[in-house]
């Protein structure tokens, strides 16, 4: 008895769960909106909130998380998908010191990490469409400080290229081959201190159909 007891519940809640499921047939669709509501959100609080970070602990970065940044900064558009980046990543501290020693605004002296965004010109497009590599590993730069905040990791993007100072010292620190231009040093670590973002929106920069 106790066991007819059991499925006849059990066929009670299922059809109680039916009948609910018939009675509210947008409830999957308007969770579903809700979760992409969230999501969005999410990103977009991402873009908002992500500041350079220069001053970092010294709780070093794993290299899993290192990898999935990477991975991030590959994710961005390139044109014509040529792909022609290319990453160094560094954690030794004695080449993150001679780094620092040749770019004097890398703030590389409490950092635990460097990636360092290249151009690979034996990937790149020919004619004009050659300099696009910058336009493209600047994508992948963005993505990388973007992956960096949403792992609770600081970074700040500090020009090499076009400096013809800095330029040819990274190269050498890197041993960089002679196809392969740095554009930048994403300095990184775990931040020391929270840091508020700027406020950058300004309506009057927007036009819209013309100018």
């Amino acid at each position: 008895m106790k066991k007819i007891t059991k499925v006849l519940t059990s066929l009670g809640v299922a059809a109680l769960a039916l009948t609910a499921s018939c009675s509210q047939p947008n409830q999957s669709t308007a969770g579903e909106n809700t979760s992409k509501a969230d999501a969005a959100q999410i990103v977009l609080d991402n873009i908002m909130t992500r500041t350079s970070i220069r001053q970092f602990t010294s709780q070093p970065i794993a290299k899993d998380t290192l990898d999935m940044i990477v991975k991030a900064g590959m994710a961005a558009p390139t044109a014509m998908n040529k792909q022609p980046w290319a990453f160094v990543v560094v954690t030794e501290k004695e080449v993150l010191d001679s780094l620092g020693a040749v770019h004097p605004y890398s703030n590389l002296k409490t950092a635990t990490a460097a990636i360092i965004v290249c151009g690979d010109m034996e990937k790149a497009a020919t004619d004009f469409a050659r300099e696009y590599w910058i336009q493209d590993c600047s994508a992948a730069t963005e993505n990388i400080l973007l992956a960096a905040h949403a792992l609770g990791i600081g970074a700040v993007w500090c020009g090499v290229y076009p400096n013809p100072k800095v330029m040819p010292e990274v190269k050498r620190v890197l041993s960089l081959p002679s196809w392969v231009i740095p554009l930048n040093i994403i300095t990184m670590g775990y931040p020391e201190a929270a840091s508020q973002p700027k406020d950058k929106w300004v309506p009057e920069n927007v036009h819209y159909q013309k100018w």
